[in-house]
């Protein structure tokens, strides 16, 4: 097939470079908007193809130098080659362009995108596959849609600088461990307190290998606490050092000592503790709390939002379906002295449905829920008919559906506001305002 020439016009969800090639939709990896390139195509769909660039003919001003040195193997970020002020614009652009399309939002109800303060050096969870390759330990991710482990050698541009410090000294204990090849991840968080390690491994761990891990417990910089979980445990066993990672929150009048709040090895968490901090400073302002209210929070987590924002409503009740991240919240809990929250583990769906029948109402529901969604909880939540309702979503496409359901109920986007928790990638965060009719 003969190679095309194109101009790039915009960015799709999922990071792709958008143009027409013979009036079809064409996605393009690695292109940015303004590029004139030379293309190979790759696919060819009913209604779209993909293609590969050959040469970058004419580059767009908005390209600039990526500062990994493997991106474009690497399966993780895909817009290091996008200058900063044009990713926001595309993300801007993406979420009212899917809002539009699935709940008929008018681009003018969405906000300009909140920018991250710290582009590189933000992520605080990481997880980096390990394998030994001919011999040689490799430590990184996988190469696009392969299990090939792409190695981070120098550490990964948008890792927290403590995280990318443990890696290294992983390196140097991973190389002498015995049962190296049975070691497939390395799982690491980093928060206000310091920063925990958990290794997964296949099969048994036996005591010499544990034992190993202790004696080297030294050598891990500035790690605080180390976890092994095999593949037949449900969750990590602690080796050495401390079990919880903790980061602050914000109060609203900011004057107050700060809430701290913690969750175990393996549970959630948002990647992006700044950017974390900034959208709850924007539910605050849409969501404009009253000393009065009762508000349900739902996905709650570790009480991420339910425990700052009990201090500004009179209740709060939180439904998370994951116990670990149920227990974590109680505990927050108590180490914060809230004594307006309920906790419950259930189901969002099935929690709302019982809340309901108990004839319970709230002035506002929050929730944040998995890229899936919360389209089996919508008939729960207007049931109990609340003024309004915020939404926190990390996927465009679902957010449209859900608030296209919801406008069959009554409510009415006011105000949608996406915030950037993952600079250098297509995904992105957003807080949405629906008011009942």
């Amino acid at each position: 097939m003969p190679l095309q020439v194109a101009t790039i016009d915009k960015l799709a969800f999922g990071g792709n470079g958008v143009c027409r090639i013979d009036g079809k939709v064409c996605f393009v990896p690695f292109s940015c908007p303004g590029d004139e390139l030379s293309l190979r195509i790759t696919a060819q769909k009913k209604s779209y193809c993909t293609a590969s660039i050959v040469e970058i003919l004419i580059p767009s001003p908005d390209r600039t130098v990526p500062e990994c040195s493997i991106f474009g193997a690497c399966g993780g970020c895909n817009w290091q080659h996008i200058s900063y002020p044009t990713q926001l614009q595309q993300k801007r652009q993406i979420l009212a362009e899917t809002l539009w399309r699935g709940a008929r939002v008018q681009a003018d109800l969405v906000d300009d995108v909140v920018a991250a303060s710290n582009q590189y050096g933000y992520r605080s969870r990481l997880q980096f596959k390990v394998s030994v390759q001919n011999g040689k330990l490799r430590i990184g991710f996988y190469r696009q849609g392969s299990h090939h482990v792409e190695d981070v050698s120098v550490g990964c541009p948008i890792a927290a600088p403590s995280i990318n410090k443990v890696l290294n000294c992983f390196r140097d204990v991973l190389t002498s461990y015995p049962d190296v090849e049975s070691v497939t991840q390395l799982s690491v968080d980093a928060g206000d307190s310091g920063v925990i390690a958990v290794i997964h491994h296949k099969g048994v761990v036996t005591s010499k290998g544990r034992n190993y891990f202790i004696e080297r417990s030294g050598d891990f910089g500035p790690c605080t606490g180390l976890f092994l979980k095999a593949d037949n445990q449900p969750c990590g066993k602690k080796i050495w050092g401390s079990s919880d990672i903790s980061y602050c929150m914000k109060r609203a009048d900011f004057g107050e000592k700060p809430l701290v709040l913690s969750y175990p090895p393996g549970g959630f968490a948002q990647v992006h503790q700044l950017q974390n901090i900034s959208m709850l400073s924007v539910i605050r302002r849409l969501g404009t709390f009253l000393p009065t209210e009762r508000l349900l929070d739902l996905y709650c987590g570790n009480g991420n939002f339910s425990i700052p924002l009990a201090f500004e409503v009179a209740s709060v009740v939180g439904i998370e379906g994951s116990a670990d991240s149920i227990r974590a919240a109680e505990y927050n809990k108590e180490l914060n002295s809230v004594a307006n929250i309920q906790f419950f583990c259930d189901d969002a769906a099935s929690g709302v449905r019982k809340l309901a029948e108990q004839g319970m109402r709230f002035d506002t529901v929050l929730l944040d829920p998995p890229r899936s969604g919360a389209g089996d909880a919508v008939s729960g939540i207007v049931s109990m008919k609340p003024d309004k309702i915020i939404y926190v979503s990390c996927d465009p496409n679902t957010l449209a559906r859900d608030c296209g359901l919801l406008s069959g109920f009554g409510y009415s986007v006011v105000r949608t506001v996406p915030i950037d928790m993952f600079p250098q990638t297509y995904h992105l965060e957003s807080v949405t305002l629906l008011c009942r009719s």
